[in-house]
């Protein structure tokens, strides 16, 4: 069935972006952006971001993931390395992540490579997770086809009962990936559809910064 969302419109006031007023670290500005978006409310997951990668097939493949931390290698996010994700990014490590926060008017747009974090890294993460949430990641043969539901829930079962009273190990198959940032774009929306885009560009270990018509 055709529609029309023609008609859905919003202008953009809340804020401005102005180059002269910015810091030369754009990881510096998405901290400053991230914790106004967080202090601003409305927003239920201000770390959700969307994680776009190209198969070898040319695929191009978008979905939502939780960024849990950002160090100085970069954007770190958590997730099974048999995932359609990491087979992707296995083979193009160049990835797009983005946010939008719409509280705030705003949306960040970051080009990066993308790569395994140390196994400690990700030992150390996998034991700070909820034990629920550690079954979770040994259960899940994740983007795999499988029967049913049934199937999850008798292995998460078997499991629980398996790591009952002990530690669980994190599996070999699960862990961090760290997306170092090339381009980070940020996008203020203006009235008009004048918006303001301010795009950082690193090359070697310094970073430039221009403006974009919008």
């Amino acid at each position: 069935m055709e529609r029309d969302f023609g008609h859905l419109r919003k202008n953009y006031e809340a804020n401005v972006l102005d180059e002269a007023q910015l810091s030369n670290s754009p990881t510096a500005l998405f901290n400053q952006w991230f914790d106004e978006a967080t202090q601003a409310g409305g927003v239920a997951e201000v770390n959700a971001m969307t994680l776009s990668s190209t198969d070898d097939t040319g695929k191009i493949k978008a979905r939502i993931v939780l960024l849990k931390e950002l160090t100085a290698e970069g954007f770190v996010f958590y997730t099974n390395y048999n995932s359609d994700k990491c087979r992707a990014l296995f083979v193009n490590p160049k990835v797009s992540l983005s946010f939008f926060w719409p509280n705030l008017e705003r949306q960040v747009i970051i080009s990066g490579i993308a790569s395994k974090v140390a196994p400690d890294v990700s030992d150390a993460y996998f034991a700070s997770r909820p034990k629920g949430s550690q079954i979770g990641a040994h259960v899940s043969p994740q983007s795999d086809i499988i029967a049913s539901r049934e199937v999850l829930e008798a292995r998460q079962a078997a499991l629980e009962e398996q790591f009952a009273g002990k530690d669980i190990p994190r599996p070999s198959h699960w862990g961090g990936i760290v997306v170092a940032p090339f381009e980070m774009e940020f996008w203020q929306g203006r009235p008009n559809r004048l918006h303001d885009r301010l795009v950082y560009l690193k090359q070697d270990d310094t970073w430039s910064k221009q403006r974009k018509a919008p």
